[in-house]
């Protein structure tokens, strides 16, 4: 078994294997079920449009294999908001892991969308995979759309409200930001990744 980064066609595939590989794992990317099903642990990317990547994720008969995988997933960026019931980003019915509806952030004067740079975390509550990430800690974000906190909310965010940048619901966790992208803090986040119990 390994770790398999699930490849959509939709994004940041490269920047995750070789932050994973710097941490001395050999991920490989897939698209093939039955390979997917059978991983030790999987990361879902992406950047892009969640209607898209949901196309995607149906065509190659991946929806029930991401929905039952009962090994660590960590969805990364537009990978967490897939996790989510639904998105406004075209109107999609998403995976449905996690409680919730992925909104468009409100832009301002002061608050471009997307929103794009370094912002602190706001820890809600211990869990391994944030073991030595620092409440305060800054991470990298680059998206337009997110979910609101909830009761699954490791940590968030405020972006002219607060929303969801870490989330985590029985095996599957994910990030809001880029963990590729975040320097010693995103590093760390990966390494509990992979660090957590099959």
């Amino acid at each position: 078994m390994s770790t398999i980064i699930v490849d959509l066609g939709v994004g940041n595939t490269a920047s995750v294997a070789f932050a994973l590989e710097r941490l001395g794992a050999r991920p490989r990317l897939s698209r093939a079920a039955t390979e997917i099903a059978e991983a030790e642990r999987l990361i879902l990317p992406g950047v892009g449009a969640a209607a898209f990547a949901m196309r995607q994720i149906e065509a190659l008969g991946l929806a029930q294999i991401l929905r039952e995988f009962p090994r660590p997933l960590l969805g990364l960026c537009l990978g967490q908001q897939l996790l989510y019931e639904a998105s406004d980003e075209g109107g999609v019915r998403c995976l449905g892991v996690i409680p919730g509806r992925v909104q468009r952030l409100q832009s301002a004067p002061d608050r471009p969308v997307p929103h794009m740079g370094w912002n602190r975390l706001q820890r809600k509550t211990d869990d391994p995979l944030l073991d030595g990430v620092q409440d305060g800690a800054f991470v990298y974000f680059a998206h337009s759309y997110a979910c609101l906190a909830g009761p699954e909310t490791l940590a968030a965010v405020d972006y002219g409200g607060e929303f969801a940048a870490v989330v985590r619901q029985k095996n599957f966790w994910s990030c809001q930001f880029h963990p590729e992208r975040s320097s010693v803090v995103g590093r760390r986040i990966l390494a509990n990744f992979l660090a957590l119990p099959c």
